[in-house]
């Protein structure tokens, strides 16, 4: 089934399951009242909790096109919605004066035939809106808390009405509204006019129960007593205040990590070894460290 045709959040549970994406309960609703109500939806969490993932999912249930749009400070509306090819331009120009064709005509008339269609460089946000194919594209407009604050007020011109204006050639309004899922890891508060636009969601980091399922999901070469005890520990660390806790990226990678080097059954010795795909912080690690691997290792199996 398609996820444009659930009818509730279980169907888009499943669905997105079969993509190797586990929703909760919580953000399976989200995700199916966007959907039903062509809203964007505004996923808030810390880095590596999936949020990314979700519109990849979303992508590979629909069949629609993801087109990403990654946001850091200085983007603009240039980069963003589109710019003209100078260079082509350039090029056609003087081809039209080596070939004659621009003798005669009027400055205005010139200027018109550099700004066509076949000169305009269509960035993510005007793809999404041009896109002509039966299925509705993907737009994931990655961490928008990095952007700038004129960059997000511009957003709501486009998120509003779902249109861009190229004053050369008047208004691209997008037949069918994209799927848009918006990110953000909180590094500043995204304001409310773009939050009122949106379905808003929160994404925490998974429960142990659904961490060991994603571990044997997407890293299924990992045992369930050894997927058990990298969920436990994950879960521990994030309790400790690390500068940067484990998000369920790193818990993947840890799996795997451990697997390549044939550990199966998780010790002290095999803990400090490969701490490094798990933490990315060497303050974190001194502080995992200081707490003691082993000590860790047996809180966690006690429960």
């Amino acid at each position: 089934m398609n996820i444009h045709d659930a009818t509730s959040a279980d169907q888009v549970q499943t669905i997105l399951g079969n993509q190797d994406y586990l929703a909760d309960q919580g953000l399976a609703t989200a995700i199916f009242l966007a959907l039903r109500l062509k809203r964007p939806l505004l996923l808030e969490g810390e880095a590596g909790v999936g949020k990314t993932e979700v519109a990849k999912a979303l992508a590979a249930a629909s069949g629609g096109k993801l087109i990403r749009l990654q946001c850091y400070e200085g983007l603009d509306a240039a980069q963003a919605v589109y710019e003209w090819d100078y260079a082509k331009q350039l090029l056609h120009l003087r081809a039209a004066e080596a070939t004659g064709a621009a003798q005669g005509l009027e400055t205005k008339t010139l200027e018109d035939e550099m700004y066509q269609e076949r000169f305009l460089i269509r960035r993510p946000l005007m793809q999404a809106l041009a896109s002509e194919s039966g299925t509705p594209p993907v737009l994931l407009i990655d961490e928008v808390d990095r952007a700038d604050d004129e960059f997000e007020a511009f957003l709501l011109e486009i998120l509003s009405d779902y249109s861009v204006t190229v004053p050369e050639l008047g208004t691209f309004t997008a037949e069918q509204p994209p799927v848009v899922i918006i990110t953000s890891n909180r590094t500043r508060d995204v304001h409310d006019a773009l939050k009122r636009r949106c379905f808003y969601h929160w994404v925490e980091h998974p429960g142990v129960e659904r961490e060991i399922e994603i571990l044997r999901l997407r890293a299924p070469e990992v045992s369930l007593s050894l997927a058990r005890d990298v969920a436990l520990v994950a879960a521990e660390l994030r309790q400790m205040g690390l500068y940067k806790p484990p998000g369920v990226a790193e818990t993947i990678d840890w799996a795997e990590a451990l697997v390549t080097v044939g550990v199966d059954d998780l010790d002290e010795e095999a803990f400090a070894s490969t701490i490094s795909a798990l933490l990315k912080y060497r303050e974190d690690q001194q502080r995992a460290s200081a707490r003691g691997f082993g000590d860790i290792l047996a809180l966690v199996r006690q429960g």
